[in-house]
């Protein structure tokens, strides 16, 4: 099996961000990059990381990592 690699290709800090805005920054973010690349987000607790990750894996694009760092998450995308 091989590893994923998990250095960011880009970062989008949605922290305070409001839904559906941090998904919508996501969603242009995303558009910018290449295909594979990946793009670290970090949102808040709650709402964002209810909604967030399940968008954008509906937009094709795959969670490759969750990071809980208490209050706030750490994701990382590979766009699809």
């Amino acid at each position: 099996m091989t590893e994923e690699k998990e250095k960011p290709d880009d970062t989008i800090d949605l922290r305070s961000v409001l839904c559906p805005m941090n998904f919508v920054k996501t969603k242009l973010k995303l558009e910018e990059m290449e295909s594979g690349e990946i793009l670290e987000v970090f949102l808040d607790d709650g709402e964002p990381m209810r909604s967030v990750p399940r968008s954008i894996k509906e937009e094709g694009h795959k969670i490759i990592k969750v990071d809980n760092l208490g209050k706030e998450f750490r994701i990382l995308i590979k766009k699809g």
